[in-house]
């Protein structure tokens, strides 16, 4: 992996340059990101290699977090709603 195949548009680069840069527009900026690269590109090792090439010198840094968090798996969804929810428990009548 090298940073043109990582960051094609050196999107992440230009964000750690951005002071003040507020974690909105990282978000933003991140998802602009992941939406120039080409389709087939695994995101996985492109975030990790851009978090050993950035997050070090910067670790507080708000696109650091993002990056971090989009590396996180996300929780599994447990069911929500429903009939059962929107009535309240109703018993079989059986």
């Amino acid at each position: 992996m090298d940073h043109a195949t990582a960051d094609p548009k050196g999107l992440i680069r230009e964000s750690y340059r951005i002071d003040g840069i507020t974690p909105g527009e990282c978000r933003s900026i991140f998802m602009d990101w992941a939406l120039s690269l080409p389709v087939d590109t695994n995101t996985t090792p492109a975030l990790q290699f851009l978090m050993a090439a950035y997050a070090p010198t910067i670790p507080n840094h708000p696109m650091t977090t993002v990056m971090t968090d989009a590396l996180t798996a996300p929780a599994k969804p447990t069911r929500k709603g429903g009939r059962g929810a929107r009535l309240g428990y109703i018993p079989d009548p059986a």
